[in-house]
């Protein structure tokens, strides 16, 4: 693994003061074998010359015709509907009305939809729906992002209402066992979760996770995780990203650069990693250069104060982070928060602010939605920020929505998706046992 210059660099910078459905599990994952920068407009030339064609895919799944429309639309938007499109907020209750009305009224990029906001399939499918209808209303031709946590195993937020699968230790343990049969077996249960949950409405999934595990110790990810082996996570997570690619979901790899290490839990606290720089680049980001192998359009940053890169400050805040996935491991796609209501951060000030100066395109269920909004127009209006980052983060995220929008419309949900997926289901656990 080659060293991590540029993490060094910034660690030294921020002591120094700085603020702030059916191919091949084996298959070359798509858009992987393109050199072209996901940025370079389609009108101009490569360093050859030769200009870029507009349907070549990124290395994270949309085309460079769409990040640059993503890109031409957002450079139009007032602070207030910019501000927006980088939040994906939190609401309580159960009413479809609620969330439909946040999404309208701050532009937000999206929800996130938890046990504690659903009652029923009928109830999912008029939440899910009444967010599309008002991202729809408020002027938007692509999707919202509207997410759950449905790992697999005890974090399956739609409980009763979607087919329950094993955790995702039994990927792990099914490559363990049969390295093909147990990659087959968890891209097949990653497209059946994926189809399963657009058939409900939603456009992105909050999994998998690509933590290495330490065992007894970790009180957090546990069974969560693939494997205590980075070489066995890694298989497992490449595979799983592959079948919700498949499925036509945006996945979200997480929790970077690894929280399986942590032996405290980031909803009640901040966690302190002593690991050193190698030991994390050995152990906790190998799943994760697997999964941006393997095409991975978004990384969820971890709330932990690693000690070596940035201490002191949570990771999902941290640029010394953000430059590791970047320029160390070669990231393009959308970076998003973990939870910004969770104990590691949730008394931080302006955490949200923080994380999208550090490098987030996405914020995530900040604890108020319309203060948060409101924090980031007036920084974008003040200068605080530049218009010109949080423009970045915008178009990153409005380009995956296309992105999602083309690769569902070309791979319908089957009629009989549930029962494939109670099908991928027991198929992954066999495997595993």
């Amino acid at each position: 693994m080659a060293p991590r210059l540029a993490v060094a660099a910034a660690a030294v910078l921020l002591a120094g003061g700085c603020a702030s459905l059916g191919s091949s599990p084996d298959a070359t994952p798509a858009g992987s074998s393109s050199s072209t920068s996901p940025g370079t407009p389609s009108s101009s030339p490569t360093a050859t010359g030769t200009p870029v064609d507009p349907d070549t895919p990124t290395s994270w799944g949309p085309t460079v015709g769409e990040l640059e429309e993503a890109q031409e639309l957002v450079s139009t938007w007032t602070p207030d509907r910019l501000a927006g499109q980088v939040i994906v907020g939190r609401y309580h209750g159960t009413d479809p009305s609620v969330p439909a009305q946040m999404v309208k009224d701050l532009h937000l990029a999206g929800m996130s939809v938890t046990a504690d906001n659903v009652t029923d399939r009928d109830q999912v499918l008029a939440t899910t729906q009444a967010i599309a209808d008002a991202s729809a209303a408020d002027g938007r031709d692509f999707p919202p992002v509207i997410g759950v946590d449905q790992e697999g195993g005890y974090v399956s937020h739609l409980r009763g209402i979607a087919t329950d699968f094993p955790h995702f230790q039994s990927a792990g343990l099914a490559v363990q066992s049969d390295a093909r049969l147990g990659r087959r077996v968890t891209r097949a249960a990653a497209l059946a979760t994926g189809l399963e949950l657009r058939d409900l409405g939603f456009t992105w999934v909050f999994a998998p996770v690509a933590d290495v595990t330490i065992g007894a110790a970790d009180p957090t990810i546990g069974a969560r995780s693939p494997s205590m082996d980075p070489a066995v996570a890694s298989q497992a997570v490449g595979a799983a990203i592959k079948g919700y690619d498949d499925a036509g979901i945006v996945s979200t790899v997480k929790h970077f650069p690894g929280h399986g290490t942590a032996t405290q839990d980031s909803h009640d606290t901040l966690p302190v990693v002593d690991s050193t720089v190698a030991e994390i680049e050995e152990h906790d980001l190998p799943p994760f250069e697997s999964a941006i192998k393997h095409a991975a359009p978004a990384v969820m940053l971890s709330h932990l104060d690693l000690t070596a890169i940035a201490p002191g400050i949570p990771a999902s805040m941290a640029p010394p982070v953000y430059s590791m996935l970047r320029d160390d491991l070669g990231f393009e796609g959308v970076t998003i928060t973990d939870s910004l209501g969770m104990g590691a951060v949730a008394g931080r000030p302006k955490p949200a602010l923080q994380a999208l100066e550090a490098g987030a395109d996405l914020l995530l269920m900040p604890v108020d939605n319309a203060t948060t909004h409101q924090i980031i127009v007036d920084a974008i209006t003040s200068g605080e920020i530049s218009r010109e980052r949080v423009e970045e983060a915008a178009a990153r995220v409005v380009a995956v929505q296309m992105w999602q929008a083309r690769v569902a419309a070309q791979r319908p949900v089957p009629l009989d998706v549930v029962e494939k997926a109670q099908a991928a289901s027991a198929d992954l656990e066999s495997a595993a046992y």
